[in-house]
């Protein structure tokens, strides 16, 4: 397991402080969850939720369908 030292101003660090104690989770849980939370390679839960939420969305085919075919590419 890794360890990592940071250096906080007061201000921020005061805020940190109000959110753990909210919470009841240590600085360093805390932390790691947030560097977690911003490499995650997956989408937020909410956004997974709303797939399929607009009935009228064309689908990624349709949209397709109307831009006709792409330019050939030359390979460099």
């Amino acid at each position: 397991m890794g360890q990592v030292t940071i250096y906080l101003n007061s201000e921020t660090e005061r805020k940190m402080q109000k959110i753990i104690k909210k919470r009841g989770v240590s600085k360093s849980k805390w932390i790691a969850s947030l560097i977690e939370e911003k490499t995650a390679n997956t989408w937020p839960e909410p956004v997974v939720a709303l797939a399929g939420a607009w009935a009228d969305m064309p689908t990624a085919e349709e949209i397709r369908k109307k831009i006709g075919r792409d330019a050939s590419r030359q390979l460099v």
